[in-house]
This record gives C-alpha cells, sequence and structure tokens, in this order.
C-alpha cells in the first residue's frame, strides 16, 4: 500500500507545460492585453491629481449612494493620502476593476447559459465549487508559469478566484424571475432574445449586480496574492511587511485595501438597488420628479 500512489499532480503539470507550449502565442497576446489594459488605467489613476479622483471618487458615492457616503469616502481616501499608500491604492485598483471587469464579462454569459439549460448547469456546478474551494495560492502556479511575474498573473489569478460568484447569482437571478411574467412574454410573441433583453434581465440585475459585488470583494481579497506574483500596489506591500515582520507597513497597506473594499461595495451594492438609497443624489432627482408629475396629474384632475 505505501508503492501505491496516483499522480494526479505531476500530470496536472504535464498538461500545464503542454499547454503553455502549445499556445505560447495565444498566451503572449493575452499578456500584451492585460498589460496594456492594467498600466494603462494605473497610469491614468495616478497621473489624475489625489485631490481631483477624490472628489470624483465622493461624487459618484454622492449619486449613487448619499451624501454620508460621499463625506466617509473623502476622509478614508485623505487618510490613504496621510499613510503614503495613495500611489499604491490606485495601483491595486487598477488590478481589481480590471480583473472585475474580466470576470463579469466571463460570469454573466455562462450564468445565462446555465439557467438556461439544466444539463449545463448540472456540469458547471462541480466546476464552480472546485474554483472557489480551491485555496487561492495555488492559482499562483499557473498564472507564473503562463504569464511569468507582474500584473498580469496577478490578474489571472484574481479572475479563476472570483468568477464563481458572478456565474452563480446571475443563474439564480433569471432562474428566480416570475415564471408567469416570461409565459406572457412568449404569449405576446417575443422571441427568446428579446424576453432576456426585456424581462428576465432587467428582473434580475438586483440579484446579478449582488453577484458583481461579490466578485469585486473576492478581486481586492486577491490583492494580497497578486502581489506575491509580483503585482505592483498593496498587495506588494503586505507581502514585504510580512517578510521584513514591519507592522506599520502592513497595517497601512491592509487598511487601505479595507478602504477601498468599503467603498466598491457600497457603489456596487447602491447600483443593484438605486431605489433603495434615498439620500442619494439621484434619488433626490427622483423625488423632485415624481412631485412633479403627482403635481401635475392633480392639476389635469
Amino acid at each position: 500500500m505505501d508503492d501505491f500512489r496516483i499522480p494526479i499532480g505531476d500530470w496536472v503539470a504535464d498538461g500545464l507545460n503542454w499547454f503553455k507550449a502549445t499556445f505560447d502565442g495565444f498566451l503572449e497576446a493575452v499578456t500584451t492585453i492585460i498589460k496594456f489594459l492594467v498600466e494603462g488605467l494605473a497610469d491614468g489613476l495616478t497621473s489624475v491629481p489625489f485631490a481631483a479622483l477624490i472628489v470624483v471618487f465622493a461624487l459618484i458615492g454622492w449619486v449613487l449612494r448619499s451624501w454620508q457616503l460621499a463625506v466617509g469616502t473623502v476622509i478614508t481616501m485623505l487618510l490613504i493620502v496621510g499613510m503614503g499608500q495613495w500611489e499604491n491604492a490606485m495601483l491595486t485598483l487598477a488590478l481589481v476593476l480590471i480583473a472585475a471587469l474580466i470576470a463579469v464579462v466571463v460570469a454573466i454569459p455562462l450564468g445565462i447559459a446555465a439557467a438556461r439549460s439544466d444539463a449545463f448547469s448540472a456540469i458547471l456546478k462541480p466546476v464552480l465549487d472546485f474554483m472557489q474551494t480551491m485555496p487561492a495560492f495555488v492559482y499562483l502556479i499557473p498564472a507564473v508559469i503562463f504569464f511569468s511575474i507582474g500584473f498580469v498573473p496577478g490578474v489571472f489569478a484574481t479572475v479563476l478566484f472570483s468568477v464563481a460568484p458572478g456565474v452563480r447569482f446571475t443563474e439564480l437571478g433569471i432562474r428566480g424571475v416570475d415564471a408567469e411574467t416570461v409565459e406572457a412574454g412568449y404569449a405576446f410573441g417575443a422571441a427568446p432574445g428579446k424576453i432576456l433583453r426585456g424581462i428576465q434581465l432587467p428582473l434580475a440585475m438586483p440579484t446579478i449586480m449582488a453577484g458583481i459585488n461579490q466578485v469585486i470583494m473576492l478581486a481586492l481579497s486577491m490583492a494580497v496574492v497578486a502581489g506575491m506574483a509580483g503585482a505592483n500596489g498593496l498587495g506588494k506591500e503586505v507581502v514585504a511587511a510580512i517578510s521584513t515582520l514591519n507592522i506599520a507597513q502592513g497595517v497601512e497597506a491592509g487598511l487601505s485595501v479595507v478602504i477601498l473594499a468599503v467603498f466598491l461595495d457600497r457603489v456596487t451594492a447602491a447600483l443593484g438597488n438605486p431605489g433603495d438609497f434615498k439620500h442619494s443624489l439621484l434619488g433626490g432627482l427622483r423625488r423632485r420628479r415624481d412631485a412633479r408629475r403627482t403635481g401635475a396629474l392633480a392639476k389635469a384632475a
């Protein structure tokens, strides 16, 4: 029994080496595209004066959620500046946004396909279970093998780790749409694609946005792992703090990650349920519009 061993790890290693050798040109193209996107966004964020970006972030918080979030955003972002982590925070934000965008682009079509096909959903579920339960650090192995070090392996590992909730929530949202509403669409002669765009996706949007929220949160949780793959930003700061036992550096970088996470969480939650936030600028404009409409109807009556 001591001699019995199934070399699954060796088979996977051979498969990864074969994939890299066979699709080296494709991997080079992916590396170039992702590097261009992340570095371009990072350069754009870091080239803008921090005061202007903080104002933009505060306006986003006020428009979508509340003036309280806008004030909190100004205070916490100034705290990042005061800790000397602003540039690292913007590098991490660029990585997270590009990784989340790629994950969403992959997750929503897969979720739609799973919602429409029970067979595809049954095949996809164990794959998603595997992706969600595999330790995050394991994703660095194929990431570094395929893309060397830098932003690109960080994005690759982040996408693999964070895509599963987007798929699950999209499927859940579409399956949760009232069947009678869908049947009414078919009764009026609507095509399946039109029902998807006009009925299912709009009604499922709060659930889909909750999935996107989880994708972004998981992407931020991978910041440290991305730093181990050589990606510049807050993750690299945390890794450096761990290797040197620098408590101050670790606390400041970790707190900056928390601030980014809270801001992105509140904003994406507001996008999923805009009507729930009456203190937002959009909510105020909506109330004024409804009041004018009510007054016009009363005057007409």
